[in-house]
């Protein structure tokens, strides 16, 4: 096992003490009984004043969410753990995802820490080379395809047209 993924079981594991996201929210979400617990700590980041900035802007109340304390540094955290959470109680092997950044790192590390293969979709030399990076790091396959992202969109239906054993489609 990569150090990579070694630290997403390890963060994973260490969320559990926490009450997690995605039951804290339940009545909100499309939740079942047989929906499975998932968490690499996402949520509750800070909310920080910003005097400076919001006395500038004429607004001395302003606050700033620091969503790039979620695990994979981006908000897309937040519902990627749904999906992967929704895809696992559908019995699916695999995931799959079109992406030009954070969808591709947050898929990866929630697919890594669910035991899910992960495919990810992007238009070359479109994707932020840092979270390219991540998702590799978190055993993400990676298909570049020449495009746009919605060229690597329809690439994704058309594989999950193809069925079901090719993944599960995540659209964030």
């Amino acid at each position: 096992m990569s150090d990579v993924l070694r630290h997403l079981r390890q963060q994973q594991t260490e969320s559990e003490a926490r009450p997690r996201l995605i039951h804290r929210y339940a009545s909100f979400l499309p939740l079942t009984e047989a929906t499975p617990p998932l968490s690499l700590g996402e949520g509750a980041t800070p909310l920080v004043q910003a005097r400076n900035l919001g006395r500038r802007l004429g607004t001395p109340e302003l606050y700033l969410k620091l969503e790039g304390c979620n695990p994979t540094g981006s908000f897309k955290d937040r519902g990627m753990v749904v999906a992967v959470a929704k895809a696992l109680e559908s019995g699916a092997r695999a995931i799959v995802c079109a992406s030009t950044g954070n969808t591709s790192a947050s898929a990866a590390a929630y697919g890594a820490a669910a035991g899910l293969e992960t495919i990810v979709v992007l238009p070359v030399g479109r994707i932020a080379s840092g979270k390219l990076v991540q998702a590799q790091l978190a055993g993400a396959r990676v298909v570049g395809i020449d495009g746009s992202f919605d060229d690597a969109l329809r690439v994704v239906r058309d594989l999950v047209d193809q069925g079901p054993a090719l993944g599960h489609p995540l659209t964030l």
